[in-house]
């Protein structure tokens, strides 16, 4: 934390997800000092728990969201110039079925508007026949097939371009600063001037001035919202992953949900197949939120519409997840209709409060909220290059190998059948910002995500390798290993 108490900054970020992160490296490299607060660790929340995609929102094209895709599009096209080692380009094949609710026709039209919107900056797509659909994917279903096509859209490792971002902004000369709660903000004259903040970890208590305040909490907004900011609903979004070879998918598969229409996607994850998503309303607690025994059946049900050789049942289910999208318009009884789009509004006392959005848009998102805290600083608004500058991570691979050589026991794989290291963890922890074990085994690497006890069975040997580094006696080492498997309760939990 800052050393002087007096230290004031001209924008306080609270909320380390993908957004409160764009936005901290944005005002950063416009020269504005800046503090970013996350109460755990950087897209530990809904950040952390997506589709992996960026993509240029196809389906939203059904709902007239035109602006949305026009806008995914560009975002798509950016992303995987400033990052190209963490969006990669992703292949979907959608296969048409004979009487389902998007024909040939219907996708026919919707991919040349697709294709046309990208201004030619997308590989184009293909169309197949029935043979040529299932050459590209032969685990499909036969029946009732006619055909299919190709279209290009990206993928990504959410929690790590989260964090990209988070580190891209410490490089711009932020203060950045994870697992460090807002336990209150302060207000002069009705303004807010600032937060007191506490360390999860230590005692330490301190308050930050800040001459504007940003809420990027998503939907833990309630919490800090002021009389201006209606109280948002969120919609609960489930994935599983299965093992891949189960399915039998070579790249990226949409679907509609024989069960209620839905597009849905079957997607390449490593060893793993992710499943998803689902989109309900929901009450739960955003700390708490994870998937139902009824998620997963229908996630189930969707997929073996599809793939009815796998013949997928909960025993398959390696991990399932939840995460809570923070939506805008909360009144609608459907939210697949309710538009991505964001909202920015600011309190009577100032602050700065944004919802909604989606991963892909993140970085257009962020410049428009930046844009915004420089008119309330009444200074020239002047955008800052995030869309040329490259965010940073790319010699990763490079560094962790670098380790292995350095120290041969780094090179030993913590799961046999996994690519994760020592080494991953130590760099997780020196070059990443991670300070848990629930940091380096859901979000470093996505360890967790891929055994079926979440990683349980080798915290002990993580907490090994990391404490002398995170200087952890043995007392802290235990204390570290409960957090990880509390961390790992709440999320990956099935509830009845």
């Amino acid at each position: 934390m800052p050393g002087n108490q007096a230290e004031k900054f001209d924008v306080l970020v609270i909320g380390g997800g993908i957004t409160g992160c764009g936005v901290a490296r944005d005002a950063a490299m416009r020269g504005l000092k800046v503090a970013l607060i996350e109460r755990d660790d950087f897209a530990s929340g809904t950040s952390g728990r997506s589709s992996r995609l960026v993509h240029g929102g196809i389906r939203y094209l059904e709902h007239g969201q035109l602006h949305l895709v026009r806008e995914s599009i560009r975002e798509r096209e950016t992303l995987l110039r400033i990052a190209p080692h963490l969006v990669k380009p992703l292949a979907f094949t959608w296969p048409i079925y004979r009487g389902a609710r998007v024909g040939k026709l219907k996708l026919t039209a919707a991919l040349f508007l697709y294709q046309l919107m990208a201004l030619g900056k997308s590989r184009r797509h293909l169309s197949l026949n029935e043979k040529e659909t299932l050459e590209r994917e032969p685990s499909l279903s036969s029946v009732g097939l006619t055909g299919g096509a190709v279209y290009y859209d990206a993928c990504t490792d959410d929690a790590r371009l989260t964090i990209a971002n988070a580190i891209a902004a410490d490089q711009s000369g932020a203060f950045v600063a994870s697992h460090t709660k807002v336990t209150g903000i302060v207000r002069q004259n009705g303004k807010a001037v600032g937060a007191t903040v506490a360390s999860q970890h230590s005692a330490e208590r301190r308050e930050i001035r800040a001459r504007v305040l940003v809420n990027a909490t998503g939907v833990w907004q309630n919490e800090i919202s002021g009389d201006r900011v209606r109280r948002h609903r969120g919609s609960k979004g489930v994935h599983i992953g299965v093992p891949r070879e189960r399915v039998g998918n070579r790249e990226a598969i949409t679907i509609i949900s024989a069960v209620d229409g839905r597009v849905m996607f079957c997607l390449p994850a490593g060893p793993q197949t992710i499943i998803g998503t689902t989109d309900s309303w929901t009450d739960e607690s955003p700390e708490n939120v994870h998937a139902s025994a009824s998620d997963i059946d229908y996630l189930l049900r969707s997929a073996n519409a599809y793939f009815p050789r796998a013949r997928l049942t909960f025993d398959d289910v390696v991990s399932a997840w939840a995460g809570i999208r923070p939506l805008v318009d909360g009144q609608s009884k459907n939210p697949t209709v309710v538009s991505r789009e964001h909202s920015i509004v600011v309190d009577s006392s100032g602050i700065i409060h944004v919802t909604g959005g989606k991963l892909t848009t993140y970085r257009s998102m962020a410049a428009e909220i930046v844009d915004r805290v420089q008119q309330v600083l009444g200074v020239k608004v002047r955008p800052a290059r995030t869309d040329s500058v490259e965010l940073p991570g790319a010699d990763r691979a490079a560094q962790i190998e670098q380790l292995q050589q350095d120290d041969p026991h780094l090179a030993e794989r913590l799961v046999g059948e996994l690519p994760y290291t020592g080494a991953h963890l130590v760099y997780g922890v020196t070059r990443e910002k991670a300070q848990k074990l629930s940091d380096l085994l859901i979000r470093r690497t996505h360890l967790a995500f891929e055994t079926r006890d979440h990683g349980k069975s080798v915290a002990a040997r993580a907490a090994d390798i990391v404490a002398p580094v995170l200087r952890w006696d043995e007392q802290t080492k235990s204390a570290r290993i409960r957090e990880f498997e509390q961390d790992v309760g709440r999320m990956f939990a099935i509830s009845p």
